[in-house]
């Protein structure tokens, strides 16, 4: 049975994904709260990453408080309080990680043109919990570890990723396809699944990402491959 944690964990994720730009909250040095707008993309342990200037002023504002939130945004229809959006709560710190540039340029091609200049860095935001509002009443805190990817067990995902990746995209794009304009509602051609890890996939179309959020958890090869197949089914029946 899916408890409500599970569904607003679900949702956090699928927020979090999907979305390419975030508002920064920092805290200035007198400590009145300050916003930005940031481009964001997720590291493989579904962690944001942030491409920014240290000569930006939320970047001097979190050298001296690395505490920060960024708030992620669903698409607004007739009413952008009605959309889903999530308040996420970490610590900002210097990335360390070696494939943060390509996962970053991968969803926004365009930084490629600045993301070597000397005043340039990628940072990483350690969700600490994410405060989830999808509409009046409907309001979740969720644990970070809830909404970021945990690969505990699932080794042979992680290590495989890659090669299902390049497969999927390869000799199955008829599957891609569906499931993003049957399972997940997003019209046009031309989609390719960019990321993989045990809770679901991404697929990304130019600058947009589709989340796909699998029905359990997979931390197998096998694993991967049933819920891929059986998705593929799920959509044709929708078809």
């Amino acid at each position: 049975m899916t408890s409500d944690m599970d569904t607003g964990a679900r949702a956090v994720r699928i927020l979090m994904h999907e979305a390419g730009f975030a508002a920064l909250a920092t805290l200035e040095e007198g400590g009145a709260p300050y916003a930005s707008l940031v481009a964001m993309a997720l590291d493989e342990e579904g962690q944001p990453i942030l491409l920014l200037s240290r000569l930006a002023r939320h970047t001097r504002n979190f050298l001296r408080d690395a505490r920060v939130s960024l708030l992620v945004t669903a698409p607004s229809g007739a009413d952008p309080l009605d959309a889903g959006r999530a308040s996420l709560l970490g610590r900002i710190s210097l990335s360390e990680d070696a494939d943060a540039r390509a996962r970053f340029l991968a969803r926004h091609a365009t930084a490629a043109g600045y993301a070597d200049f000397a005043d340039f860095a990628f940072y990483r935001v350690e969700v600490a919990e994410a405060h989830l509002v999808q509409g009046f009443g409907r309001i979740l805190t969720v644990p970070g570890a809830a909404v970021t990817t945990d690969w505990a067990g699932a080794e042979p995902v992680r290590a495989a990723q890659d090669g299902i990746i390049a497969h999927m995209n390869a000799d199955h794009a008829d599957a891609i396809a569906l499931y993003a304009q049957k399972l997940l509602g997003a019209p046009g051609e031309g989609w390719r699944m960019a990321a993989l890890d045990p809770m679901g996939c991404d697929l990304q179309r130019a600058g947009t990402v589709a989340r796909l959020e699998f029905p359990e958890r997979v931390t197998s090869v096998a694993a991967v491959r049933q819920v891929l197949v059986a998705l593929v089914e799920r959509a044709r029946t929708a078809a």
